[in-house]
């Protein structure tokens, strides 16, 4: 009995010491897939014309709190005026459907230190982060309505804002499921500009937005140096 509680006491020790030995890692490198959906003139529903998006995905971790990202998204938005809750009287039935380029810098914090290994220690491999970031939105609208199309490019300024929660399915890979709501301070994503025919003002207000869920994976690159000075040498 003695001695088998030794050999189970020396095994922990041992894979104790193992995960300690692991390298804490600085960048994270992926891509994720999901789903867009438009909010604006000609629907408010989250869910509602949700269409595939794909993304890439560099993140910069400076401890296990948090994360500064970099994402680069490609997608569709689609509406049409019959989806609208509200009659404007300059607008007969209409739709739109464009292509939409997604760039976003991004600050992620974490509620627990998330990771393993030596650096991260204590930490654990699922926590929920929320996020919020500075972007670029480009949208190339082919807006129709009465049988005429306009075609107009636009590019908007983009706050995205939204939480989510990571897990650490091995020691170099992160899957991430996320929801982020972008909004934008331009009218033109969806090709018409001010339908109600009034003239506002306000950093978002009558602007259009969508919302983004993804699901991403990334591989952990660029190990710290173990022999350089930090509060856990």
């Amino acid at each position: 009995m003695k001695q088998t509680v030794v050999l189970i006491a020396a095994m922990l020790l041992a894979m104790n010491a193992s995960a300690q030995d692991q390298p804490e890692y600085r960048l994270e490198l992926g891509a994720g897939a999901g789903l867009v959906a438009y909010q604006g003139d000609f629907s408010n529903s989250l869910v509602k014309g949700m269409r595939p998006m794909g993304e890439v995905v560099v993140k910069y971790k400076p401890n296990p709190r948090m994360a500064w990202g970099l994402n680069v998204g490609y997608g569709k938005l689609t509406g049409s005026s019959k989806n609208a809750d509200t009659h404007y009287p300059e607008v007969t039935e209409s739709s739109f459907k464009t292509s939409l380029v997604d760039v976003g810098l991004r600050f992620e914090y974490n509620f627990w230190p998330y990771g393993t290994g030596r650096e991260y220690y204590g930490a654990k491999r699922l926590t929920p982060f929320i996020a919020i970031g500075l972007g670029v939105s480009y949208a190339s609208p082919d807006y129709e309505q009465g049988g005429e199309h306009t075609k107009k490019p636009a590019a908007a300024g983009q706050m995205p804002v939204g939480l989510g929660i990571k897990y650490k399915m091995a020691d170099r890979w992160n899957l991430a499921l996320e929801w982020m709501m972008h909004f934008t301070g331009g009218d033109r994503l969806d090709g018409i500009s001010d339908p109600y025919g009034i003239r506002s003002s306000g950093l978002f207000k009558n602007t259009d937005c969508y919302s983004i869920t993804a699901l991403t994976v990334t591989y952990d690159l660029w190990a710290k140096c173990k022999t350089c000075h930090n509060d856990r040498d």
